[in-house]
């Protein structure tokens, strides 16, 4: 599959490319966010959120390991980075499958668990505030959407 990538200048364009992302999801959609500590992964997932039409304030999951949002669809916000055992059926399965969107923070610590098809989007730090957006699509639908995202 072909990757993607874009650049934003501050947290509010990443938040926007998100919000615009939002609109291009479908029931069952799963994003593989990955990026270290501070570079925007919370901050995109909160762009997605306003495009999905959620009114609540959207943080980290860091202690909670999943956050459930209501908007247009569900947004499901996991960070499985405390999750102690990879095989531990934790139930992810049905958020993977349902009728919502699921976001995972640091999604290769759950490999085994996850769908065949995703859509992994890497953030990386290029200064300040810029950020790269890196989208790897892995399926035909997925691919289709980042072909959509040429915006």
């Amino acid at each position: 599959m072909e990757a993607y990538t874009f650049s934003t200048k501050n947290a509010s364009q990443t938040q926007m490319f998100a919000e615009q992302l939002a609109h291009h999801l479908f029931p069952g959609s799963v994003i593989l966010l990955e990026g270290d500590l501070g570079a925007g992964k919370t901050t995109f997932t909160q762009g997605l959120a306003k495009g999905l039409g959620v009114k609540r304030n959207v943080n980290s999951p860091t202690f909670t390991i999943i956050k459930e949002y209501m908007g247009k669809m569900p947004l499901y916000h996991m960070d499985v980075y405390r999750v102690k055992d990879s095989e531990e059926d934790l139930g992810f399965d049905e958020y993977f499958y349902g009728e919502g969107v699921c976001v995972i923070e640091w999604a290769h610590l759950i490999e085994a668990q996850l769908p065949d098809e995703y859509l992994k989007i890497s953030l990386l730090h290029k200064g300040d505030d810029d950020r790269e957006i890196q989208i790897l699509p892995v399926g035909d639908r997925y691919e289709t959407l980042s072909k959509e995202l040429e915006i």
